[in-house]
């Protein structure tokens, strides 16, 4: 957790004496893709949100660090897996998203330009990310917590960003997260409970979980012309 809070501190310095950066908001979808309910790989099913900085560092490419909270819920009832309709299993989670990286646009992207500007990009680097440690208590057939616990994932992003006038960008992303866990939906429980019980285990123990955000995002965008002769 130390190492997370000194690089939000690097990059807020860093964006501070930068010629342009941006800051902003997101808002869109969340959903997961596990071992309950259905696979399909884009299927927002919840609100999420959160909040992001980018520090233009070239015309090509920039450096992002984003925070965002995504509820994740799933249900065996929505699956077109007919051994998972009769199991009937369901569940609720949250996730809480820092994600540090980079984004790298198809084509140049200088916001000082004087007419507008568009590209489609992707953004990848790591996230570190907090959930509710699950499990299924099978003799009253319910989802229970047991504490939370943070683990690291990969986000793979594609999206497309455009001016709008001088000062704001206006985005459009679609960004799966692999995970390095498999109990967001509590089929691999952790700790004691693990410990205490097998049963309790469930699904393909061999796969992660992945979850998925879709949504808008938009921001200002600040500092004076840049200068991309160095890195």
């Amino acid at each position: 957790m130390r190492y997370l809070v000194a690089a939000l501190i690097l990059f807020a310095v860093y964006s501070a004496q930068s010629q342009t950066y941006e800051i902003g908001g997101m808002v869109g979808g969340s959903n997961y893709i596990g071992d309950i309910g259905p696979t399909t790989y884009i299927n927002p099913n919840d609100v999420a949100f959160g909040g992001f900085l980018r520090w233009n560092r070239s015309a090509r490419h920039s450096f992002r660090l984003s925070a965002l909270y995504m509820p994740l819920q799933s249900d065996d009832a929505k699956s077109k897996e007919l051994r998972r309709e009769e199991r009937g299993y369901s569940f609720k989670n949250n996730v809480k998203e820092f994600s540090l990286g980079l984004e790298y646009t198809f084509w140049e992207f200088d916001l000082h330009r004087p007419k507008s500007q568009a590209t489609p990009y992707l953004y990848t680097g790591l996230t570190y990310f907090n959930y509710n440690n699950l499990y299924r208590d099978n003799l009253r057939n319910q989802v229970k917590k047991n504490g939370t616990d943070w683990e690291f994932a990969i986000p793979m992003v594609v999206g497309f960003k455009t001016t709008v006038g001088s000062k704001m960008v206006l985005g459009f992303e679609i960004g799966a997260r692999y995970t390095l866990t498999d109990n967001l939906d509590g089929s691999n429980p952790l700790g004691d409970v693990a410990e205490n019980s097998e049963n309790l285990k469930f699904g393909n123990i061999n796969n992660d979980d992945w979850y998925v955000f879709t949504g808008i995002i938009l921001s200002f965008t600040f500092g004076n012309k840049p200068c991309y002769c160095v890195f």
